[in-house]
């Protein structure tokens, strides 16, 4: 954890938009750190894509906001350039722009020799509703489906075993549940200092940029998606943010506000006890209008929280991004279910690290 301030930062920074395909929020907040080390995208027509295609992400950023901020201008359009974008081959395109996005970093004059790393969390959605999401680090993407919280990316922690095991293989070691004693997390862009074995490719290297990615047909029983770094996830479990989120729909709060009030209930009185709720924060909401108006998919959202369509009780619901000890999950499998979920149609064999 980082220096704090003696009070903290509560200015944010909040944008929204809509098309006829999805409607969004976003906002970031520094919070009690002495700097805002995160960065976040936000982009209903993603740049020389296919018509309709989306692209929102978030950066959290460490040892200084450099990566973040250049990941944050760069890595979508990394992923466009592939080869396999053109092809409609969107998770090729995703890892290897997430490789060439490390790569220029590292072969910049002015990012090479810069200690900072960041994490980054993707969700590129399609003309036909594919959403891809791609990660690498402890940064989180939730589904909200019918009230129920549903994982789209693990946390790449380096206690987990998958983790460590390619963290020993590579030379470094994990001790106080920490890369080299040191970063927190197990994969990111930048970090150079851990990704200095030659006789290694960059999918093994200590930490690794190679993102985890799932893909997920969007339903109409999907409401959101939310992305947000670990400011949040640290403070709230992924239920609690899905059904915190729900509440203020169903109060039809413009979506904007709803990410930041999510930041002000996350946000500590106080930092000398304990560092969470310290961290800076931001925070997104992709609602997927299924072909409703916006006013129209508030009203949907809205009946279904009325009649209680969805868990009462966040211990019915999927944990938080820890539920996956040994990092497994992330690696083509299923996903444990909500144990009153067990047939719900979105576990899915998720599609991960393409070798």
């Amino acid at each position: 954890m980082g220096q704090t301030l003696s009070a903290p930062i509560t200015e944010k920074h909040s944008t929204s938009g809509h098309d006829e395909r999805l409607a969004y929020g976003a906002s970031s907040m520094q919070g009690w750190r002495i700097s805002m080390e995160d960065a976040h995208t936000t982009l209903l027509q993603l740049e020389n894509a296919p018509k309709g295609t989306s692209f929102f992400a978030v950066y959290d950023g460490h040892g200084g906001p450099n990566v973040a901020m250049f990941s944050g201008e760069a890595l979508h359009k990394k992923i466009v350039a592939d080869y396999a974008f053109s092809k409609g081959d969107y998770k090729t395109a995703i890892k290897n722009g997430f490789l060439e996005m490390d790569r220029a970093l590292r072969h910049d004059p002015e990012y090479g020799c810069d200690s900072s790393g960041c994490t980054a969390i993707t969700a590129t959605i399609t003309d036909n509703n594919i959403l891809y999401v791609g990660n690498a680090g402890d940064s989180r993407a939730v589904l909200g489906s019918n009230g129920t919280a549903i994982a789209m990316s693990n946390d790449h922690k380096p206690m987990n075993k998958a983790e460590a095991a390619r963290i020993v293989a590579a030379g470094g070691f994990v001790q106080y549940n920490r890369v080299n004693g040191n970063l927190a997390l197990s994969r990111a862009l930048g970090d150079f200092e851990f990704k200095m074995n030659a006789m290694l490719g960059p999918e093994e290297q200590i930490v690794t940029a190679n993102p985890a990615i799932r893909e997920h047909k969007i339903t109409d029983e999907d409401e959101f998606l939310v992305l947000a770094c670990d400011g949040i996830w640290d403070c709230m479990s992924s239920q609690d943010v899905i059904t915190f989120i729900r509440k203020g729909i169903a109060d039809k709060i413009p979506l904007e506000r709803i990410c930041e009030m999510t930041m002000d209930h996350c946000l500590a009185s106080d930092c000398d006890m304990a560092y969470v709720g310290c961290d800076n924060m931001t925070i997104i909401i992709v609602a997927f209008l299924n072909g409703r108006t916006v006013e129209e998919w508030y009203e949907h959202v809205s009946n279904r929280v009325a009649v209680r369509l969805g868990p009462e009780n966040p211990s019915e619901s999927r944990p938080n991004g820890d539920e996956d000890p040994d990092g497994t999950a992330g690696d083509g499998q299923l996903l444990p279910p909500p144990s009153k979920a067990e047939s719900h149609p979105l576990y899915y064999m998720d599609n991960v690290d393409m070798e």
